[in-house]
Formats: C-alpha cells, structure tokens, sequence
C-alpha cells in the first residue's frame, strides 16, 4: 500500500499561576477557545492545576486524575457551550504519565486517546498504537507508562533529531518538544531541523509526524514562526502525499488504513470548516471570581456564558460552589 505521510502539530499554550489551561489555549479564555473549536481544532486537555511537582502526577491517584482531566473537559464544555464531544485527548502535564491509574480514568471517562509517553529516538520512528497490548517501546525517561491492558490510543510522542547537520555532527540525545531542541536559535536551524526530520519519518516508515512546542517559543522570534509557515507550504504545495491532520484522524486512518489514490473520497477526512451565523456572542463576560480553593485571589474567567457563582477549579468544576467535608 502506497501510503501518504501525516503531520500533526501542537502548540501547547500553558497558563501561569492559577489560571486553568489547556493544551492548544487556555481555559480563561473561553471565546477564543470557542472560535478554536468552530474552526475544527481536536483538542487535548492539560489539565486544571498544571502543578509543577512530578510526584502529584506519577504517583496521582484516580482521583487526582479524575479531577485534572475529566473535570477540566467538564469546565470548557459548560463555560465554552462545547458540547459536541470534542475534548476526546489527554497530555499529562510535563510529559509525567501517571500509570494504569491514568488510563483507567481515561478509559472510564471514554477519552480517546493519550499524547504523553515519549519514543526514544531510534533510526526508525514509532506508529500510534493502542494499550490493548505490550507498548512496542521502552518506557522512556521518568514516566509512570502503564503496565495492564487499557482501551486507550497512545500517540506516542517520537523525540526528534536535534543535530544541525545530521550528515557531519555527532550523535545527540533526541529532543521530545521541539522547543526543548535548545540548540535552534534562528529560523534557518529550524527549518533545517523540520526538513531532516520530515525525511526521517517519509523514508522509513512513514509514521505520523509530530511537532510540539509552547506558543511563547514560536512567539519568541518571527523567523521561527516565519520557518514553519513555509515549511508547512512546501509541504502542502510541493507534494501530493502529505497531510496535516488531528490526532483523531491518524487514529481514523489507522483504523481504516487507505491508498493515497483513495484519499480524495477518505471519508473521515471530508470534514471541513463551515462557519454559519453570528459568533455566539461578540463580547464576552469578563467574570471576576474567586474560590475556597484559591484564598484570597480574584480570577477572571471570560466566557460568552452566564457568570458562574465561583471561579470553576478541581474541587469546583461547575462553580457552583462545594461544601467541605
């Protein structure tokens, strides 16, 4: 089967402090969240919290991860008026998977998919695979990688070649988010770095290509951003066999693999942008509020929503307020 090569790419936008986030924007932001859904981004949650320690993360308990993930869903489809089932992914926060525990949350809350364990770099790259059997790589890093049986999609997250000339420069460890490749500095680097490991995946096996990297990175300096603007037109205009897809349908694809001379009638595919009517509101509410869960701060949460009567957070995803036990 002549098959096609699938690139997808994440820009992860984190919040700092308090604030919620979510892979691709932050919750505070619900009307942008609002339009990134109508445009047809798939979107992974990040969690609540986004706590910096890893233990809260490799050791969590089902709850912890009940309550990061399935809360955070809960929050953007009420405060987002989301409600076509599209939050289907998770990331754990720093890549730090928390075991069979995460993924029996996942499953039971009917997530899709992970995108958290990393695929040391090896001359041949890593397909997406289910957790129904064996993982077809080491457990990489200090991740906490699930070791029963879970009806979960992983879309492992292969390290990249950082090297600036793979054909001269020595061997280096691979780089999981593009901007942990601390040696691109310019534009041209990273157009280079995108074109080699482009290659890597199209003449071997063509498993689906991953780019990650924080918004802020990509924001850092214009040529990067300039970079991957033409990388992804060389990509779109120059050749007939490369696509930029969501995660979902890599899975769709996988689950219904299909010559790239069929992929003109790929149904899965045919899913396209249609923007009808008025935004749902052109001004949203900028609700100030604050939580028993966040003493003495005052978060705003702009939503095109009614104001909830508490800022919604782990304990609180509704915000309708708890009552302590």
């Amino acid at each position: 089967m002549k098959k096609s090569l699938m690139v997808y790419v994440k820009i992860q936008t984190v919040a700092k402090s308090k604030e919620l986030s979510l892979f691709l924007i932050n919750i505070p932001t619900i009307l942008l969240f609002k339009i990134s859904i109508v445009e047809g981004m798939r979107s992974v949650f990040f969690s609540v919290t986004n706590k910096e320690s890893a233990k809260y993360w490799t050791d969590g308990s089902y709850d912890d991860w009940l309550a990061e993930m399935a809360g955070g869903r809960l929050i953007i489809e009420r405060f987002a008026n989301i409600s076509d089932g599209s939050i289907i992914g998770v990331r754990a926060p720093f890549l730090r998977t928390g075991g069979n525990k995460q993924f029996d949350m996942m499953a039971d809350q009917f997530f899709v998919y992970d995108s958290s364990i990393t695929a040391p770099l090896s001359r041949v790259p890593i397909w997406p695979y289910t957790l129904y059997f064996r993982m077809p790589h080491a457990c990489h890093g200090n991740a906490n990688c699930p070791s029963r049986s879970h009806p979960v999609w992983e879309m492992a997250v292969n390290e990249l070649d950082r090297r600036d000339d793979p054909t001269f420069d020595e061997s280096l460890p691979g780089c999981h988010m593009v901007d942990s490749c601390t040696n691109i500095q310019t534009g041209e680097q990273f157009g280079r770095f995108l074109r080699h490991n482009f290659d890597r995946h199209y003449s071997t096996n063509r498993a689906p290509l991953g780019l990650h990297f924080g918004a802020s990175w990509l924001k850092s300096k214009k040529d990067l951003k300039n970079a991957l603007i033409d990388f992804i037109d060389e990509m779109l205009n120059g050749r007939n066999d490369v696509y930029f897809v969501t995660n979902l349908q890599v899975i769709q694809w996988m689950q219904n693999p299909t010559e790239l001379t069929a992929l003109r009638d790929f149904a899965e595919w045919k899913e396209k942008c249609d923007i009808k009517g008025q935004p749902f509101c052109s001004l949203p509410n900028a609700c100030p509020l604050t939580t028993r869960e966040l003493p003495g701060e005052i978060l705003r949460l702009h939503t095109c929503m009614e104001c909830p009567n508490h800022y919604p957070w782990i304990l609180d995803p509704t915000g309708d307020g708890f009552t302590r036990k």
